[in-house]
């Protein structure tokens, strides 16, 4: 293959061999598709966590909060080594450390060190923003926006797969096969970085955005904080609020900063990354309320009282057409903006909640729901790189996606607490379940999300159709 320019320096378009050019593709979908199914793996074990270990649901529920916590700190740190000469060290060390992760939750540990584990597999989240630098930098320009596209839609539906597979099997025991697969992967197929580029850590900047995160998703996490002691979380929301604003001066005043903030003021891809944050939520959200309402016994006047197995069943069609739909993105785009495709994304999820909200009464109808939420989420995710990519330089593309993926990630979180709050105070006294118009409530909140995440990525759309036809 012929080589082409990668910040002054020419690589090649594939590695080496042939068979490695073949292969790396679905080496780096297989790894992006691992390190999400992996972190997913605690959302369905969360009551059998309880009743094995002897906690309370609301700490078993930390063994995904912490995989979800840990990703969020560690995308950003991750696409900044990903950016320097060592990009090919970092995923091999990343993987590692989410294998050593695996090994604790299969082992017979205290509870405590589970946690560890998870947190540990958590990490791997924030290796999908490297597999898409390395697609950008070693195969050639349409193929490589199509496999990140594929990448970016890969990480998504990693939970509608990880989800009914926990169920079915030994899930941590899988978890540790998987990444140890993920690994031997990595080694055999991953390139070097090109020649030329650099990349030094913000330490300062790290610490701070740690801490922020951290506060930012222990407080979606704890619901029972904001009810019950909601001057102390307004207090530690202001609080995360101001580390936010004193990481965005330090990245400003840095000249080798940890997320590039200039870069990520621009329009395009500040307008990108609200539509995620905005976006997330309302994804989140239709999802974990079609989740809850099928495991909800039907005692509750409403629900279908599904087992873990059936409900992870309940996530295929999400899975599925959310993959549909990111392999038809690409052909799409060469006839659509990206912005345009956010936008009809956006409304397939607002559809998904409207059929959820009018319509649930037969579990088909839930069925359709996750179908539709699939498709969307699915062509949303398969868009939203390319809209970030058009603006940044080939050697910030694994930092510009980091910090996309971390904004995602807070939006899942809020939307996962918002879901949360909405059908608490839906609960009546004395009762264990909320009333069935919660859930209603919780849809028009979604539907409310999504039409703000529409005429965000039309303002995105108006504005490149502007400077493309001035």
């Amino acid at each position: 293959m012929t080589g082409r320019p990668v910040g002054g320096v020419a690589v090649d378009a594939f590695p080496a061999g042939r068979s490695e050019a073949r292969l790396l593709v679905p080496a780096l979908t297989f790894i992006a598709l691992v390190v999400a199914a992996v972190a997913s793996l605690g959302t369905p074990l969360i009551t059998s966590v309880a009743t094995s270990f002897h906690v309370s649901l609301g700490s078993a529920q930390w063994t995904l909060t912490i995989a979800l916590l840990s990703g969020a700190v560690a995308t950003p740190l991750l696409g900044r080594l990903g950016a320097g000469p060592h990009r090919r060290a970092t995923i091999l060390a990343t993987l590692a450390v989410v294998v050593a992760g695996s090994a604790l939750t299969v082992l017979p540990l205290p509870f405590a060190w589970l946690l560890a584990g998870r947190a540990a597999q958590g990490v791997g989240l924030g290796l999908t923003a490297l597999m898409m630098g390395v697609a950008r930098d070693h195969l050639p320009e349409e193929r490589g926006a199509a496999v990140i596209a594929l990448i970016s839609v890969v990480s998504i539906i990693g939970a509608g797969v990880g989800y009914p597979l926990a169920a079915l099997l030994a899930a941590y025991g899988l978890g540790l096969v998987v990444t140890a697969a993920a690994l031997l992967t990595a080694w055999r197929f991953m390139p070097e970085a090109p020649e030329g580029r650099s990349a030094h850590v913000d330490v300062a900047g790290a610490v701070v955005l740690a801490a922020a995160l951290l506060l930012v998703l222990f407080l979606a996490g704890e619901r029972n904080l904001w009810s019950r002691h909601l001057a102390v979380a307004a207090g530690l929301a202001v609080v995360a609020l101001v580390l936010l604003c004193v990481w965005a001066v330090i990245e400003l005043r840095s000249t080798t900063p940890l997320v590039d903030v200039r870069a990520v003021r621009h329009p395009a891809v500040a307008g990108a990354n609200l539509a995620m944050f905005v976006g997330g939520i309302g994804m989140y959200l239709l999802l974990t309320l079609i989740t809850r309402y099928a495991q909800t016994p039907h005692d509750a006047g409403y629900g279908f009282g599904l087992t873990t197995f059936v409900a992870g069943l309940v996530l295929i069609p999400f899975s599925v057409l959310g993959f549909v739909a990111g392999k038809l993105t690409p052909r799409i785009r060469t006839r659509i903006a990206d912005p345009l495709l956010l936008a009809g994304s956006a409304v397939v999820v607002g559809g998904g909640f409207a059929l959820f909200a009018a319509a649930r009464s037969d579990l088909a109808e839930l069925f359709a729901a996750m179908g539709v939420l699939g498709f969307g989420v699915g062509g949303f995710s398969a868009a939203m790189p390319g809209v970030i990519l058009a603006v940044t330089p080939k050697s910030e593309t694994s930092s510009a996606m980091s910090f996309n993926y971390v904004v995602r990630s807070v939006g899942y979180s809020l939307g996962s607490a918002i879901g949360g709050l909405i059908l608490t105070a839906g609960t009546g006294p004395g009762h264990l379940f909320p009333d069935d118009s919660a859930y209603t409530t919780a849809a028009l909140v979604g539907i409310g999300a999504m039409a703000i995440t529409t005429l965000t990525s039309l303002a995105l759309a108006r504005r490149r159709s502007s400077e493309t036809n001035p």
